[in-house]
């Protein structure tokens, strides 16, 4: 398993010497400030290698670009309409100018909209630290009486309005503001952001497709960008829905096994793969995580491993993100599948034997409530995420040479 490590670019306040003291062996970054839609240039990719490759007093950082976090796909590709098939064409492009510098690991997702979503992002630990959270009530507040999406009320039941209604009224203009910000907050970094105007407008273009619509959608990008990137040598991974299941009546299609076998079964390339979120999956009571990694494990190409704490049984709650090493998903097996996996593929000679992994997202602890990170990307939440898993893999390891 290869540690990796999510790097925003210069403006980070998490730095690559940061990085380099954690242990992180590679980097996981985009360009965030093309608008979505637009090629990526072999000088603009260029240009963060090279910053990638020294740290600000010039000296060399050690690090190399490893895998890219995220090539988007413009909401036009999502939804088929205006210029989604320019946008595939520059997708493409961008893909061959990825590979010919040498990056052969590509991140993106297609949720409708909205990225991660969260209602909360300094949500205050009993220890004194901070974390994100989804909270169910809240994000119906926001979607009947801020964003007042038309027929949203016939989506929930009474008993959820009444709450709902009563939080809305316990907000003040700051707070109202506060979660309109963390709801639309979107891509960490990303070019654009949405105004209430433009969720609302996406929302009523969205209305005429159903689950299988934008499922369509999706496997006819991937039948056109998976051929090429299979002959470029790139591994395209898809990150599952955050939180995984439907918000603003949008549909969901990457939130369960399921629904990841039917696409990756629909475009049955090796280069057809997935980014295995156990953070994103996790916040689902009926997902499990160490048998999706058993079952779909020939195509995972990236990881993201991070916990969530649920709280309650619905397929669709609040949840708050966890220590590493706690909440619902067992951290310990799922890193023993993921092992499993590598060792299969070693066995049948693949390259892709050693498998990306970040420790993803983190609770702001210590020095990091003072830095002002990325949200959910602190320098020290993620160093312990780190230190824990490393400590999993370490022991596993050496448990299956013992008995080797």
């Amino acid at each position: 398993m290869r540690q990796t490590w999510r790097w925003f670019g210069p403006k980070d306040q998490v730095t690559l010497q940061d990085m380099r003291q954690a242990g992180v062996e590679g980097v996981v970054t985009a360009l965030h400030h093309i608008p979505t839609g637009d090629i990526w240039t072999s000088a603009e990719i260029a240009r963060r290698q090279k910053e990638i490759s020294f740290h600000h007093d010039g000296t060399s950082s050690g690090l190399q670009w490893e895998v890219v976090e995220s090539l988007p796909v413009s909401e036009d590709i999502k939804k088929q309409q205006g210029e989604w098939r320019q946008h595939i064409d520059n997708y493409k492009a961008s893909l061959r100018n990825l590979s010919d510098a040498g990056i052969d690991v590509v991140c993106y997702n297609f949720m409708p909209v909205l990225d991660w979503t969260r209602t909360d992002i300094k949500h205050r630990l009993p220890n004194g630290g901070t974390c994100m959270r989804f909270d169910w009530h809240d994000f119906i507040a926001f979607d009947i009486h801020i964003l007042k999406r038309a027929g949203a009320t016939e989506e929930y039941s009474e008993a959820l309005l009444d709450i709902a209604a009563s939080r809305y009224r316990a907000m003040d203009n700051a707070a109202q503001k506060r979660i309109v910000r963390n709801v639309v907050y979107g891509l960490p970094g990303a070019a654009e952001a949405f105004s209430l105007d433009q969720v609302r407008q996406h929302i009523s273009e969205y209305a005429i497709l159903s689950e299988n619509g934008l499922r369509n959608n999706l496997i006819a990008f991937l039948e056109q960008v998976t051929p090429l990137a299979q002959e470029l040598g790139i591994r395209l991974c898809c990150h599952p829905d955050d939180p995984p299941f439907p918000l603003l009546g949008l549909p969901r299609i990457m939130s369960t096994e399921v629904q990841y076998s039917k696409v990756m079964d629909a475009v049955d390339l090796p280069a057809n793969g997935i980014t295995l979120c156990s953070g994103s999956l996790g916040a689902r009571p009926d997902n499990d995580l160490p048998r999706m990694m058993q079952q779909l494990g020939d195509r995972v190409h990236f990881l993201h491993l991070r916990n969530v704490a649920r709280e309650s049984k619905d397929i669709r709650g609040s949840f708050y993100e966890s220590e590493h090493l706690e909440g619902e998903t067992d951290m310990v097996a799922l890193v023993q599948a993921v092992l499993k996996e590598e060792k299969q593929r070693r066995e049948s000679g693949r390259m892709d034997c050693s498998i990306p992994f970040r420790p993803d997202h983190g609770q702001d602890i210590l020095d990091d409530l003072h830095r002002k990170a990325q949200p959910g990307y602190p320098a020290i939440g993620r160093l312990k995420g780190l230190a824990e898993l490393r400590g999993v893999i370490s022991a596993l390891t050496y448990i299956d040479n013992t008995r080797a």
